[in-house]
C-alpha cells in the first residue's frame, strides 16, 4: 500500500534517495582510490619532487585537464559505450557510476596534488636524510602530513558528486535528480521538485558538516 500526499509518494522518494546514496557511496569510493593514486603520481613526477618526470607529468596533466573540462552530461553521453561494456547498461544506478568516477577522479586528483604541495618540504628532506624509501615517504610522511587537506578534498569531491548524480537524471541515471526531472519538471509536480531539492540540500549540508568535523579532528592543534 502506497501512501500519497499530493503528488508525493514516500516510497518513490525513499527509493530515489537510496539510489542517490548508492551512486554517491560507490562512486566516491572508486574516485578516492583512483584519484589518490593519480594525484600522488602527479605530485611525485612534478618539478623538484622525488620522481621528477616532466614528460609523464605533462601527459597526465593533459589527460586530467581534458576530462575536467568536459561537462558531466556530455561526458556521460560520450562514454556510453564504455559504460555499457563495464556495467551492461547505460541507465539507472549501475549505468551512472562509471561516468561519475571518470568525471570526479581527475578533479579529486588535482585536489590531492594541491594538498600534497602544502606539505613542508623540510619534512620530506628530513625523511630522506634518515634513509626512508620513497614508498615510506609517501605513506608515512606525505599522506599523513597532508591528511587535513585530503579530508577537505574528499568533502569537496563528495559535494560535487551529489550535483553530478542530480544531473545524471537527464539521461535516466536514477536517484533524486531523475525523480525531479521526470515528475517535478516534465509533469509539473512542483511539490516533488521541492522535496527532492530539499533532500539534496540536506545531503550536501550533512556531507559538509561531517567533512569539516574530520578536518578539525585531524588538524594539528
Amino acid at each position: 500500500m502506497m501512501l500519497k500526499t499530493g503528488n508525493i509518494i514516500p516510497e518513490e522518494i525513499w527509493k530515489a534517495t537510496k539510489d542517490t546514496l548508492v551512486m554517491l557511496g560507490v562512486s566516491l569510493l572508486f574516485t578516492i582510490i583512483l584519484g589518490l593514486i593519480l594525484g600522488v603520481i602527479l605530485f611525485l613526477t612534478s618539478r623538484r619532487q622525488l620522481l621528477q618526470q616532466p614528460i609523464v607529468y605533462g601527459l597526465l596533466s593533459v589527460v586530467v585537464n581534458v576530462l575536467r573540462s568536459v561537462p558531466f552530461v556530455i561526458l556521460m553521453i560520450m562514454i556510453m559505450p564504455v559504460t555499457k561494456m563495464i556495467t551492461g547498461t547505460t541507465l539507472g544506478v549501475k549505468g551512472t557510476i562509471p561516468p561519475l568516477v571518470i568525471a570526479a577522479a581527475p578533479f579529486f586528483a588535482r585536489l590531492v596534488e594541491s594538498a600534497l604541495r602544502e606539505v613542508d618540504r623540510g619534512v620530506i628532506e628530513a625523511a630522506q636524510a634518515m634513509g626512508a624509501s620513497r614508498w615510506d615517504i609517501v605513506r608515512r610522511v606525505l599522506l599523513l602530513e597532508a591528511r587535513p587537506g585530503l579530508l577537505a578534498s574528499i568533502t569537496i569531491t563528495a559535494v560535487t558528486l551529489v550535483s553530478y548524480t542530480a544531473m545524471s537524471g537527464v539521461i535516466g541515471g536514477g536517484g533524486l535528480g531523475d525523480l525531479a526531472l521526470r515528475h517535478g519538471y516534465q509533469r509539473f509536480q512542483t511539490d516533488v521538485m521541492v522535496v527532492t531539492v530539499v533532500l539534496l540540500i540536506l545531503l550536501v549540508q550533512l556531507l559538509q558538516m561531517a567533512g569539516d568535523y574530520l578536518v578539525r579532528r585531524f588538524s594539528r592543534k
